[in-house]
């Protein structure tokens, strides 16, 4: 299956939601610290409801420890600052749908990095800034379990 990183995430209902997707999915969520929020806090819990025990989650101390966890692997970083549409991506089985915080998203320096495979976006109208953070997690991971026929789905 694939993983969703979170990069630095700082509102606790979108990393609830994304708790829930990733158990409806069978993907996995990993949580890189910073975290803006205390994963006890009631409002991650409630987003999440009773999803969190079906859901594989992981928390990292930083990117570095993210990457020494998760290498090898495809790293797709999702940006406005790029062309390329995140439905032209063949995703593959272990490949990484990353995530930056909310309200600004991934930084230039966090884009350089050498283990990010690629950079892609996710179509919007113009005059838009950007989809909610879990929303937009939402959206790659069901295009990137749709390639696979939704594997294990019912």
């Amino acid at each position: 299956m694939f993983r969703v990183m979170f990069y630095s995430p700082r509102i606790p209902p979108n990393t609830g939601n994304a708790i829930r997707m990733v158990a409806a999915t069978g993907a996995e969520l990993h949580l890189v610290e910073p975290l803006g929020f205390d994963l006890s806090e009631p409002k991650l819990r409630r987003a999440g409801l009773d999803y969190h025990d079906l859901a594989a989650v992981t928390v990292h101390p930083s990117l570095s420890a993210a990457w020494a966890a998760l290498m090898p692997a495809r790293v797709f970083a999702f940006t406005s600052h790029t062309e390329t549409s995140f439905a032209d991506v063949r995703y593959q089985a272990g490949d990484v749908l990353m995530f930056g915080p909310e309200p600004d998203g991934l930084d230039a320096a966090t884009l350089a990095d050498p283990h990010i495979t690629g950079q892609v976006r996710i179509p919007m109208l113009p005059g838009r800034r950007s989809l909610n953070l879990s929303n937009a997690a939402a959206v790659a991971a069901y295009e990137a379990w749709r390639q696979h026929g939704f594997a294990g789905g019912v």
